[in-house]
């Protein structure tokens, strides 16, 4: 043990350097207090709140009966909710950063000019953004703007403010349609999200509506491994239940 720095808090640096390593990975066992004790030769005391803080900090999950595991760090987004992922990413913690791959002017065709219900040809703005959580990709937005619903499009910077953001702020959406699929990205969309071969996307459809008419439309893709949708519903005129004994959805181990 390194003199001057806390026994307990050694242990912690010591599991959570398997973890960034990637020799312990999400899901795996990490020791427990026994066997804690028996290698590092420290107290049970000790061992108990390296794993307690581990778990506060949210690096590991402490399952009853079964041990310590590494936590999944996927990202999540609400299911039920159109939200500005910049916004989710900060509530989380965690700093958000987009690269623009593409921004610019287009005629609407197929099934772009079918979503938007606009004449086939007409003026609308395509987006295309990679999003990032810390430094790592969980979203390549692809979205497609009436461009007389957002004029200014072409000239905003989306380096500084989400197209969620933007569109927002020029008036509030009254309605949204989302579908989520599971899917194959294509190799574009595999390199943006550096995915692995075999590994498939969520991606979620979505139309927007405005003024009584829908203005945009995008696909969300995100990374399968890095990334889940969660919802929760209550129904009107009752109060969401906040009671320890229920236990959360995505807190359960699969």
């Amino acid at each position: 043990m390194t003199a001057g720095k806390p026994l307990y808090q050694e242990l912690k640096d010591f599991i959570i350097e398997k973890i960034s390593s990637g020799e312990l990975q999400p899901s795996d066992r990490v020791p427990s207090e026994n066997e804690l004790v028996e290698a590092k030769s420290v107290s049970r005391m000790t061992a108990n709140r390296a794993l307690r803080e581990l778990t506060d900090e949210g690096y590991v999950e402490r399952v009853a009966g079964r041990g310590t595991f590494v936590s999944d760090y996927r990202s999540r987004s609400d299911l039920l909710e159109v939200q500005n992922i910049a916004d989710e990413i900060m509530r989380r913690g965690n700093t958000h950063s987009s690269c623009v791959v593409r921004q610019s002017l287009q005629h609407a065709r197929g099934e772009i000019a079918k979503a938007l219900h606009v004449e086939q040809g007409a003026d609308v703005f395509h987006l295309l953004l990679v999003h990032s959580e810390n430094g790592t990709p969980i979203q390549v937005e692809d979205r497609y703007v009436l461009a007389t619903f957002a004029p200014d499009c072409l000239e905003t910077n989306f380096d500084s403010i989400t197209p969620s953001a933007y569109l927002t702020n020029i008036a509030p959406f009254q309605e949204a349609e989302q579908v989520v699929r599971a899917s194959r990205p294509n190799s574009a969309i595999r390199k943006q999200l550096e995915m692995g071969d075999d590994e498939a996307s969520l991606v979620v459809i979505r139309r927007t509506w405005s003024e009584g008419r829908p203005v945009t439309f995008a696909r969300l893709h995100h990374p399968g491994s890095r990334y889940e949708l969660t919802g929760h519903y209550t129904p009107p005129g009752l109060s969401r239940t906040t009671s320890a004994d229920v236990v959360q959805l995505e807190n359960l181990r699969q």
